[in-house]
Parts: structure tokens; sequence; C-alpha cells
């Protein structure tokens, strides 16, 4: 059984094959295999971790081939469902002259919001030491009961719980919804892992350490922030620190942050301490914050998340 379930939306992102347009500009697409929890317990498998995916995609070709991806990896997959009652949510993606992404979603709905609370099992999420979530699933009705009882559980059993919420205005219909539904699953969460701009919006301030202070007395016990080229920082009710990030020639940063959630993850497993976080040590965190700081850095390194993801081997040779 898995040490971590990822529970949310596996998805196909179509990366634009030209770097610096939007959307409309871009001549072509890259297929790739995405979704953040997806993409982050593919990273997990890459590194050695025991991970399961919880989820549900399309019957269809694209949904197939997102399982074959992940079962590839080595991601348990018994936890799969697929439906025929809605298509694979597709994710068409482009890095604009700026810098920034510039997403479409076609999902209305996507297979992964029929995800049912009666399909989730709870001898599965109780055999874990972590659950893992974003705000995708909270979208829809379907999804967001399912992710409420795999929470549920995982609270009863004892389970850390983590939240990514990999925010996606449009997929929402106002970001005010947006913000409730990102902060009623940030108060069930232990820890959560997120950007400075998701992180000052979320906590309607400018500054990101006054920000993560907010955070934790909203619910979790662990904020961690990951900030580009700049690295990451931690804060916790007795701590704050800071790790600096790796220079990289940058072809794409999708996936980066969930490349970081996995090397962060990594790290806590082999140190035990999925399921201590108010007993981890500053050391431990810092270390697995470098960890995370090296995936990310190295999913930057070619178009695409999965694309990247480093085996455990080329990590350790990036990190020397």
């Amino acid at each position: 059984m898995p040490e971590i379930i990822s529970l949310g939306e596996s998805l196909i992102d179509f990366v634009s094959t030209r770097h610096g347009v939007d959307l409309k500009n871009a001549p072509g697409f890259f297929k790739r295999a995405g979704g953040a929890p997806a993409n982050m317990a593919f990273g997990l498998a890459r590194l050695g971790v025991e991970v399961g995916f919880l989820g549900k995609v399309g019957e269809d070709q694209f949904g197939h081939f997102l399982a074959e991806e992940l079962n590839e990896a080595g991601v348990d997959l018994s936890q799969l469902r697929f439906t025929a009652e809605a298509n694979t949510t597709l994710a068409f993606v482009s890095l604009t002259e700026s810098g920034e992404r510039d997403f479409t979603f076609y999902r209305d709905p996507g297979a992964d919001e029929l995800l049912a609370a009666e399909e989730i099992d709870r001898d599965y999420v109780d055999s874990a030491a972590l659950l893992h979530f974003g705000s995708l699933s909270l979208t829809h009705p379907d999804s967001r009961e399912a992710t409420f009882q795999a929470i549920e559980y995982a609270k009863q059993s004892g389970l850390t719980v983590s939240m990514d919420p990999n925010l996606r205005p449009s997929l929402w219909d106002d970001e005010t919804r947006m913000k409730e539904a990102a902060l009623e699953g940030l108060q069930r969460a232990d820890l959560v892992k997120l950007n400075g701009e998701e992180l000052c919006l979320l906590a309607d301030s400018d500054s990101l350490k006054k920000a993560a202070n907010i955070l934790l007395k909203k619910g979790p016990r662990l904020v961690v922030v990951t900030l580009g080229e700049h690295g990451s920082f931690y804060c916790h009710a007795d701590g704050y620190d800071e790790v600096p990030g790796f220079e990289v020639e940058v072809q794409d940063t999708t996936g980066a942050g969930d490349g970081f959630t996995a090397g962060f993850f990594t790290c806590l497993a082999e140190d035990g301490s999925l399921g201590e976080l108010g007993n981890m040590r500053d050391e431990t965190l810092r270390k697995a914050l470098r960890f995370g700081n090296a995936v990310a850095a190295l999913t930057t390194t070619d178009r695409g998340a999965t694309e990247a993801f480093p085996a455990r081997e080329e990590l350790e040779s990036f990190l020397g």
C-alpha cells in the first residue's frame, strides 16, 4: 500500500511548441500528462516513493494514455476510476513573452470532477501516512464531496493532510468563490504548499512572511511557499527559514511546483517525518526544501511537467 496518496485531477496538458506567445498565436502543441495531483504522484514515483493516485479519467484515449504514463512511472492505480459520462479534461498552456503561463481548460465537466464520495476506499486511505489534494477537485459538487470524504477518513486515522491550492481562476465563476473554496480546503489541511502569488491572494497581504502567518492561523501547522528561481521558504508556529533555488536553463515552468512538492515529500518520507509535522526539526525542513527546489529546477528544463521529472540518480547528481 502507498505511503502517500494524491487525490484529484489527471488531465492532458497541450503545451505550446513556441515560447513567448499567448495561446492565440501558438503554432502547435505537445501532448503531455498533466494535472497537479497526478504530476506530484508521478514525480514521487520517479524518486522511488510508494505513492498512489486517487481520481477519475475519461473512458477515452486520453484517459488511457494518462493511466499508462502513471503506471509506467510506478504509481499505484488501484483507485483510478474510468467514466464514460465525461471526457478527460484538456488544458492548453503557453508561456508568454512576459514569462506568465496562459491557460485554457476544456472541462464542463471533466471526468475528474465526477469522482464520487462512495468511490473513496477507506481502507486504502487508512493505509497511508499522508493524503495530498488540491483545489481543482473542489470545483464540482461530486469531486468536492469525494475530496472531503477522503480528508475525513484521513483525519480519523491520523494521517497528515496536505493541500496545494493550485489556483486556476478560469475554472471558477469568480475569484471570491475560488478563494472561499481554497480556504475551506486549507482549513482541513495540516500542511499547505503554495506559490508566493497564491499566498498573498489567499491571505490578503503583500508581505510574504505576514501572509504565511495569517494562513497558519486558519488551520495548517506548516506553510511552505515556492518562489521560482528564488527558492522557497517554510513557516510554522516556532520558526521561519528560506532556502535558495538553483540556476538552470528554463524551457517550461509547467509542473515546477508539483516537482517541488514531490521532492519535498520524498525527503520527508525518507526521514520518517510525513506523519510528524508537530515534531519536525528545522534541519529536516531545510533539507526537504532543498530537495524540492532541485526537483523544481530540473522540471523546468523540458516542456511538460512529467517529461523532465528526474529519477533519483539524476537528482543526486544535480545536488552533488
